[in-house]
């Protein structure tokens, strides 16, 4: 997959695009980049309908390949150092989306892999007698 940075694009465009070739992943934009191994605070996150030239940090435009066996590291890293753009990935956790920063040297094919599994066991996991009467 191509992403193409480019300055009339907006943030939701590149999230959309990646989010489609990793369907349990997703990509969010921040007003400062993230230290390694640490969260992106949700108060700093950045208007989807924004686009680069709003946010990006340098003028840079261009475009990077992404494969299932690019580090979440390494994705992050190539927004930051070559457009400027803070960004952290995040995998979905039954409804949830977690940031993946303890699993960052996971592939994006592995992150997907992982969140794509945990979803198909809770959408399989039987409900028993005792949760079903809860339910009721």
């Amino acid at each position: 997959m191509e992403i193409i940075v480019d300055k009339r694009k907006k943030l939701i465009e590149i999230k959309k695009e990646f989010q489609k070739r990793f369907p349990y992943l997703k990509v969010e934009f921040y007003r400062e980049q993230h230290g390694v191994g640490e969260g992106s605070p949700k108060g700093m996150t950045l208007n989807e309908d924004l686009t680069i030239a709003e946010v990006q940090t340098k003028e840079a435009t261009g475009s990077f390949t992404l494969t299932g066996l690019t580090t979440v590291a390494n994705l992050e890293d190539a927004f930051t150092q070559c457009f400027g753009l803070s960004v952290q990935v995040f995998r979905k956790s039954g409804k949830l989306w977690i940031q993946t920063t303890a699993t960052d040297q996971w592939t994006l094919g592995e992150q997907n892999k992982n969140a794509m599994q945990q979803h198909d066991e809770l959408k399989e996991a039987p409900v028993d007698s005792m949760d079903r009467m809860e339910l009721e």
